[in-house]
């Protein structure tokens, strides 16, 4: 059973492994499993109605997996009131197209609850590279939400506490921009939670295939 990484920027084409690369609008290959959206970062104000159009056209491709990464950041200098706007038209565009949202999200947490509790989708979401406490990651659960660990889990004591509360149905695993292998997460993750790791693999297949494939 192969690992599952659900989101990588240093697409690794390994053996026993299924990667969802993270595409930006600017990119020009699909071939791989893909996710694609705007992040908060590099939103241009006089490129967002083209990119939306583009990322609209991408998300129908059978190897487009989710949109994102895309979210709110309150340490980037884009206005945060045009970051909730362009926001809402990739959770549009999820729900138009029946694919997950993966989501950055920086000192936001509360604003994407309540955006979560306003807009009501009905795809899942996804925070991308929590690295939070167990307050914040029981908090984002009851409200629905996913969360993906990454390349922090093997060395924060106060992420691994997280983990340990996060519930099984509730994971995902990546690599994001780190050149950590996937599998070391993965064997991290089996130990925290004192499971067998063939039986995690088996675990995140499952969450994977009840959200990602339809």
């Amino acid at each position: 059973m192969s690992f599952i990484d659900i989101h990588t920027h240093n697409f690794s084409n390994q053996n026993a492994v299924f990667e969802i690369e993270n595409c930006y609008p600017n990119a020009t290959e699909f071939t791989n499993s893909f996710s694609i959206g705007i992040h908060p970062w590099y939103i241009k104000k006089e490129k967002t109605e083209e990119e939306l159009s583009f990322i609209d056209k991408q998300l129908q491709l059978k190897n487009c997996y989710a949109v994102g990464e895309c979210g709110l950041d309150k340490l980037t200098e884009t206005n945060f009131e045009y970051q909730i706007n362009i926001f809402k038209q990739q959770v549009a565009l999820s729900e138009k197209h029946q694919k997950p949202l993966i989501i950055h999200c920086v000192k936001s947490f509360q604003e994407i609850i309540q955006l979560k509790k306003e807009l009501t989708p009905k795809q899942p979401w996804i925070i991308h590279g929590f690295n939070k406490n167990k307050q914040v990651a029981l908090s984002l659960i009851k409200n629905g939400h996913f969360l993906s660990f990454g390349n922090q889990l093997l060395t924060s004591d106060k992420l691994q506490d997280s983990f340990l509360e996060t519930p099984l149905n509730k994971i995902f695993f990546e690599t994001d921009a780190s050149d950590i292998n996937i599998k070391d997460i993965y064997q991290k993750a089996a130990t925290i939670k004192g499971i067998n790791l063939e039986k995690l693999k088996e675990i995140i297949h499952q969450n994977f295939n009840s959200i990602f494939i339809k």
